[in-house]
């Protein structure tokens, strides 16, 4: 375990002089900075520390992500610190020794104490979980936190160590603990599953578990939050939200019943008082109460435009406190009906670029995980511009005047008129559909010669297969065409020769593993809507990308670390070249490789973080760069990617 005392200024002088340096050993590159900022924030919890003094800590997202304190009476930050590692955190537990625990997402588990300036890191929780969800606090000063890729529950004791509770998968064949609530009447745990939803209540020091799930709610995805509310005579309450859709299951935990299914309600945060009489929570961003005991439709409106709560704290006196997902300090009187909102100067972040593209304005355009916004950047003025708006894009492509984008979650397109400013409210970018059943759409591809795009997309969470969606320009509608390859998301896109091809990847959405073995090509007959043919282009590979339109007119593309040729007019692969060793398969591939054809003759990708030169008649590989992810080219011949939060251009040298 290693204290930090970390500064935001050491880091950037940092990252500052490893820029200038990597500009010093080739003028061919430059940094152009970080793209893209938010302020979004995740989890969040109010905290009294030592003093008496009530705090709120959130987590603003970044690379690193930021925990923030702020004193509710003067509204100050008191806090600004980085977590090493770490780009977000959706959850915050305070122990009942008053220890702040934060479960980063990088897997390590970091440790605060309420009102001093320093952070403990503890490192990894379970060996092989990459990812931390919720916590909660149980006894004696111990935390339980769930955990992915492996469906775990770690328990976490100042004088023990970590642990693991439940010896290996709470459920087997599952990925995500997702969340997690401790009953303190009986010591049980009780934990929310993915992406096939199941609910488990554990007995943290045996390991029992009992699934309480009822059969009719087992083909939901998730169950996504869990909250425990007290009540009179031992009839504590259990709130459990399920997804896909929007319902949160009622369970008595004295009766062990579901009493009832609400709809819509906001579950990022609720509270009681003390008697659990009255449970507070938001609903269309209104602050809302009501009696658990009653059907829901009793509730009852307390503030409207409230927005969406993160953290609640209601305080004897009759004071609920609250922080909405917008970052405002809400103090709400429930005895005088009085408010008081006060929005929190949140310091915006870098976020890591998600998706690229060239657009028609000759900018680089640029999208950003997983806060989203867009930003452009003009390379023959170095203007750099952030538009905030849409969700987290995933692929982009050109028609026209016009980028299309693929949005996550739900399947979600838009169109932005280059032409026209941006304005989300006027309609620019433009909505133009969703698919059900279908999450993101990494491969887009224009279809130029009947005023077309394609949509490639990857399913929803725990399903497989993936859909062709075709979108008519002149008529504005959206086709879907479900699975052309079974049980295969789609990874690759291009027009050649009038037909439409498709590479395909062996996964579909978290949570669920690939059935089938290796990645498919596909040829779509446009006018027929059907599958033409199909082939594998390189045994073993698990997924297909990077197609481009190659020196020779065929589709060249990758394939785990293979280069392969493909003549459409007689369907057949010209040649396969293996360039370099690709990771064994593990969870997913949605996207890998990205090409394209340079004017000075070569081939230029990334993969596999690297950037890299293919000589066409030759296949010699050689590898520029290191860290590099995405590529795209403009007018000049400039290569442009990223390194995680900043974009690179690199200008190859001409003989």
């Amino acid at each position: 375990m290693k204290k930090l005392r970390l500064l935001s200024v050491l880091t950037f002088l940092l990252s500052l002089s490893i820029a200038v340096q990597a500009q010093d050993e080739s003028a061919q590159f430059t940094n152009h900075g970080v793209q893209l900022t938010a302020s979004m924030i995740q989890g969040s919890l109010f905290v009294e520390d030592n003093s008496g003094r009530t705090l709120i800590y959130t987590v603003v997202r970044g690379e690193p992500a930021h925990l923030l304190g702020f004193d509710v009476d003067s509204k100050k930050l008191l806090l600004d610190i980085p977590l090493p590692k770490a780009d977000g955190v959706w959850d915050l537990a305070q122990a009942s020794d008053g220890s702040l625990y934060i479960p980063g997402a990088n897997g390590s588990l970091f440790k605060h104490s309420p009102g001093t300036q320093e952070i403990e890191d503890l490192g990894i929780v379970l060996e092989g979980e990459t990812y931390l969800w919720n916590l909660t606090a149980g006894f004696d000063g111990e935390v339980f936190g769930a955990t992915y890729p492996g469906c775990r529950i770690f328990r976490y004791h100042p004088d023990q160590g970590f642990s693991d509770v439940g010896n290996g998968p709470i459920v087997e064949g599952e990925n995500y603990v997702r969340s997690l609530a401790f009953h303190h009447r009986t010591g049980l745990l009780y934990a929310g599953v993915g992406s096939h939803a199941h609910l488990i209540e554990i007995d943290p020091k045996s390991g029992n578990k009992n699934s309480l799930l009822p059969e009719k709610y087992q083909e939901k995805e998730f169950v996504y939050s869990l909250e425990i509310i007290p009540g009179k005579n031992g009839e504590d309450r259990l709130f459990a939200l399920l997804t896909a859709g929007h319902e949160t299951l009622v369970y008595n935990l004295k009766t062990k019943k579901f009493e009832q299914e609400i709809k819509g309600m906001d579950m990022k945060a609720i509270t009681s008082d003390k008697a659990g009489k009255h449970v507070f929570h938001t609903f269309n961003s209104n602050l809302v109460a009501f009696n658990p005991k009653k059907p829901y439709k009793k509730n009852k409106v307390l503030l409207d435009g409230s927005g969406s709560a993160n953290a609640f704290l209601y305080r004897e006196n009759g004071e609920l406190l609250m922080l909405s997902s917008g970052a405002n300090l809400i103090k709400y009187n429930v005895k005088t009906k009085t408010s008081e909102k006060t929005k929190l100067e949140i310091p915006g972040q870098p976020i890591p670029i998600n998706a690229i593209t060239y657009g028609p304005d000759g900018k680089i355009w640029t999208g950003g995980y997983l806060a989203g916004g867009h930003a452009s950047f003009d390379p023959s003025t170095g203007i750099h511009q952030e538009f905030k708006g849409l969700d987290q894009t995933e692929g982009m492509a050109v028609f026209g005047n016009e980028i299309y984008i693929g949005i996550y979650p739900k399947g979600k397109f838009y169109v932005l008129d280059t032409e026209k400013g941006w304005d989300v409210l006027d309609q620019n970018p433009k909505f133009l559909g969703q698919i059900e059943g279908q999450s993101r759409s990494f491969a887009l591809t224009a279809i130029p010669d009947v005023k077309k795009m394609a949509f490639g997309m990857i399913p929803e969470y725990g399903k497989l297969g993936g859909a062709l969606v075709i979108y008519d320009i002149d008529s504005e509608e959206l086709q879907t065409f479900d699975q052309p390859i079974p049980k295969q998301g789609i990874s690759g896109l291009i027009y050649n020769k009038g037909l439409l091809v498709g590479g395909t990847t062996i996964s579909g959405g978290l949570g669920k593993m690939p059935e089938t073995k290796v990645a498919k090509l596909f040829v779509w007959d446009i006018e027929k809507a059907e599958v033409k043919s199909e082939l594998t282009p390189v045994a073993g590979a698990s997924a297909i990308t990077g197609l481009i339109e190659g020196p020779d007119g065929n589709v060249w593309g990758m394939a785990d670390g293979t280069l392969f040729i493909f003549d459409v007019e007689n369907n057949n692969i010209v040649s396969n070249h293996k360039l370099y060793d690709f990771p064994e398969f593990k969870s997913h591939i949605w996207r890998s490789a990205f090409l394209v054809l340079h004017t000075d003759g070569n081939i230029y990708g990334t993969d596999n973080k690297m950037l890299f030169k293919i000589d066409p008649l030759t296949k010699e590989f050689t590898k520029i760069a290191e860290d590099t992810g995405l590529l795209v080219m403009d007018n000049e011949g400039t290569l442009f990617f990223r390194k995680a939060t900043e974009l690179w251009s690199y200008k190859p040298k001409v003989d």
